[in-house]
């Protein structure tokens, strides 16, 4: 007797984990859906940018010579032919004056010879070597005053100064950038492209570029240029563009850049988290089904369903770990029907 009610409580605890197992196995998981819908999608490149002059102008020496005076600083406006640095010039004053007294000898030598040709007492030939020998001189003189005057470092273009990067004693050679000009009316915007993504770059695309300098708003523009030759160590490709709309932005600027590579108006959206590994979670009379889908442009929030889901169909937006197929399920409240 005692052995029989043994067993019967047994049974009574197997019984009772069964129904709690089915009972379990009954209740419906909740979980968040979300239903598709029709939407414009968008490809994106993102890149980095920074603003600069349209047509740069690099400004160096093209003597070598210690500089002396520094006539501008940087954000100076300037114009065309200004001075801008002044280099030691004793050494050219000394030429020129060195040229200057063989231009006067050997025009002095030039007159006497022609007197004396007149007269006959020389060849025609002295006569020839001597106009010869002082129009080298002269030659010799305009070419020393010529460099006198390259001691003073003009500006080749109207604009202002991007970047200065001399001062007085630094020597100046031919060889180095002493300052960089530039035009703020014409500026240009170039980004950094990583090389995987350039063979999606296409003159005209559209551009969007964002700021820290203005949170939240966007300036539009467009893709001007691709750089033939891209930067092997960055493994990087530089992208020119232009702007859309009348602005004037500070040269150095840097900017977020996404760059518009394909647009689709209508085509079938669903979260990107409601996609893994190719399939998305179809929800239909309380169950979910696993199904397969064929996905197309990809962005932050959506990405784009080309086949396998019908319009309209409600998705797990966010699946959680361990769904089964044909599992019972209840969508989250405030979920669409």
């Amino acid at each position: 007797m005692k052995r029989a009610g043994t067993w019967l409580a047994a049974l009574l605890v197997v019984a009772a984990l069964l129904g709690g197992y089915f009972l379990w196995r009954g209740q419906a998981r909740e979980v968040a859906v979300v239903r598709n819908h029709i939407g414009p999608a968008v490809e994106l490149v993102y890149a980095t940018g920074f603003v600069e002059a349209g047509q740069p102008v690099s400004v160096a020496a093209r003597l070598t010579a210690p500089v002396m005076r520094v006539l501008v600083e940087e954000g100076d406006r300037v114009h065309r032919g200004q001075p801008l640095l002044i280099l030691d010039d004793e050494d050219q004053r000394g030429l020129v004056a060195q040229a200057a007294a063989q231009r006067r000898a050997a025009v002095l030598a030039e007159q006497r010879t022609l007197a004396l040709f007149a007269d006959g007492w020389v060849s025609r030939a002295a006569r020839d070597q001597a106009v010869a020998t002082a129009d080298a001189a002269r030659a010799s003189e305009r070419t020393a005053r010529a460099h006198l005057a390259q001691n003073i470092v003009r500006a080749g273009i109207d604009g202002i100064v991007l970047k200065r990067d001399v001062e007085p004693g630094d020597l100046a050679t031919p060889t180095r950038i002493l300052m960089q000009l530039g035009d703020p009316a014409r500026t240009r915007i170039t980004a950094t492209v990583d090389e995987r993504d350039v063979p999606r770059i296409r003159i005209g695309q559209a551009a969007l570029l964002s700021s820290d300098a203005w949170p939240g708003r966007i300036i539009r523009g467009h893709v001007r240029a691709l750089t033939p030759g891209g930067d092997p160590t960055q493994r990087a490709f530089r992208v020119r563009l232009g702007l859309d709309e009348t602005i004037t932005l500070p040269m150095g600027l840097t900017l977020e850049v996404n760059i518009v590579t394909r647009r689709v108006e209508r085509a079938l959206l669903v979260p990107v988290s409601a996609v893994s590994a190719g399939h998305v979670w179809i929800v239909g009379d309380g169950r979910v089904r696993r199904r397969a889908v064929r996905t197309g442009i990809a962005g932050a929030t959506y990405i784009q369903i080309l086949s396998g889901l019908p319009v309209g169909a409600l998705v797990v937006s966010d699946p959680p770990a361990g769904l089964r197929d044909g599992e019972r399920i209840r969508p989250a409240s405030g979920a669409p029907r």
